[in-house]
């Protein structure tokens, strides 16, 4: 056990989340190494381990977060969150699979392979729908679907985006919610608070005007989290939930490296300090072994 090593912080943009973690360390007197993912070079024979305890990560590049956060596991340093999370949760699809094997309740879904095939499908699934990249965040390129001519026009788009990410073609159903979304926090299974985003677009992403309020820790929709993080796994966790206008949730997203600039300014709990809390436990864990 040696736990004079730092704690790596992987970071490239440094957002206020992040700098209100980093701060939270050096309250606390954490050592601490910050790590620019845009400047890392891992040397896959070099000698002997890295010089850290673990690492916490914060880079929001999806990427290079998957590939860091593995290289860094691969020499010797685990990572919070890991790979595996960060693989499962940074994949729109992948996600809803992982939460469908868990018994959760998601919105109803289909996928075509290409956009062509979805567009076929479509009018069986039927309209309004949402369809949706299966990497990305704030709510960017995502659009609604209101009938076969829209849809076409929009899949004709995706068609021709470069890579084969954009090809698969995730559409889920649009659901007729009470003009909000919950956003709750759930770390290493603990469900630490929960706000709503308000807004009058359909998109309630804060990063797109929406407004936050707290949202109660009822019964249900903890138990519904915390279901949530077993089928996903150990680590920290944003949790998006919808509600149907008649109460019913269904689980949407899942975050792997959550922001919470919106519910530090609502939140009655510390939420910076609960997560810099989670992640000295995880590192006693990480020393002891």
């Amino acid at each position: 056990m040696n736990t004079r090593r730092p704690l790596a912080v992987l970071t490239s943009r440094v957002r206020l989340e992040e700098r209100l973690l980093l701060a939270e360390l050096r309250k606390r007197d954490i050592e601490f190494e910050q790590l620019d993912t845009r400047r890392l070079t891992f040397q896959l024979d070099g000698p002997g381990a890295l010089p850290y305890r673990g690492a916490l990560s914060r880079e929001i590049s999806h990427t290079r977060n998957a590939y860091a956060s593995r290289l860094l596991e691969h020499l010797g340093v685990p990572v919070l969150n890991s790979s595996r999370i960060i693989n499962l949760c940074g994949d729109k699809l992948l996600t809803t699979l992982a939460l469908r094997e868990g018994g959760l309740p998601t919105p109803r879904a289909m996928v075509g392979l290409v956009p062509d095939a979805a567009l076929d499908a479509l009018d069986d699934f039927g309209y309004p729908a949402v369809v949706k990249p299966l990497t990305g965040s704030w709510g960017r390129m995502g659009a609604r679907l209101h009938d076969h001519e829209g849809a076409e026009a929009i899949f004709e788009h995706r068609a021709a985006l470069p890579g084969p990410h954009h090809q698969i073609t995730y559409v889920q159903e649009y659901i007729d919610k009470p003009g909000r979304d919950i956003k709750a926090y759930v770390f290493g299974g603990e469900v630490v608070g929960a706000i709503y985003k308000i807004s009058e677009n359909w998109r309630t992403n804060t990063a797109l005007g929406g407004r936050t309020e707290v949202c109660p820790l009822t019964d249900d929709l903890v138990k519904l989290l915390t279901a949530t993080a077993e089928a996903i796994g150990e680590g920290v966790l944003g949790v998006d939930v919808i509600e149907h206008k008649d109460g019913r949730m269904v689980v949407n997203e899942v975050n792997h490296t959550p922001e919470f600039h919106g519910a530090i300014e609502v939140l009655g709990t510390d939420l910076v300090g609960a997560y810099v809390d989670y992640v000295m436990a995880r590192l006693a864990v990480w020393d002891a072994q």
